[in-house]
């Protein structure tokens, strides 16, 4: 099983930053099977930059649960799956870093979209999710924002299995990128 996974923040470093939004896709190695998806109250000031990037404000977030309050439900859907995301160790460090608030050890097998793509799918001049996912024709509705980011890595990822033509199933066969 794979958990395809994007966040939301209110910077780029995880030790100062926050989680605002999270979206999960639970992949089988052929369809998604379960999904989740939400703001997430950072219990602080989103920046006026972050803002103007996602499109998430404070005023959004006031009510959406904080993350001890989901943490349940990522753990669930998580477990026993590799985490999958673009550019994986961004998104897993700031969730490891809000389960360690929390006093809790998250540690999860992970697995790189950026790195697949370019192995599997050579010859990009930029393997960023934006560029990539247009060079593939893959849309995506809601450029960064969680489900939309995560739902086009979805994509993503199912191409570059179907490039990878016996998928990461196999002990054999599982890239060495976590």
């Amino acid at each position: 099983m794979y958990t395809i996974i994007d966040i939301e923040t209110t910077g780029q470093s995880a030790k100062d930053g926050k989680i605002t939004e999270i979206a999960l896709y639970s992949h089988n190695g052929i369809k998604v099977v379960d999904s989740f998806a939400t703001l997430v109250n950072p219990e602080c000031h989103i920046p006026y930059f972050i803002t103007k990037l996602t499109g998430i404000d404070n005023g959004m977030v006031e009510n959406a649960p904080k993350f001890y309050e989901i943490a349940k439900r990522v753990v669930e859907m998580t477990a026993g799956s590799i985490f999958v995301a673009h550019n994986v160790s961004f998104d897993y460090r700031f969730v490891q870093e809000e389960f360690k608030r929390l006093g809790y050890d998250y540690n999860r097998k992970t697995m790189c979209t950026v790195k697949l793509s370019r192995k599997y799918l050579p010859g990009h001049a930029s393997y960023s999710l934006g560029n990539i996912c247009s060079d593939l024709n893959i849309r995506i509705d809601g450029r960064h924002r969680a489900a939309g980011d995560a739902l086009a890595t979805v994509k993503l990822f199912e191409i570059i299995m179907q490039k990878h033509q016996n998928g990461f199933n196999n002990s054999q066969n599982q890239p060495k990128l976590f």
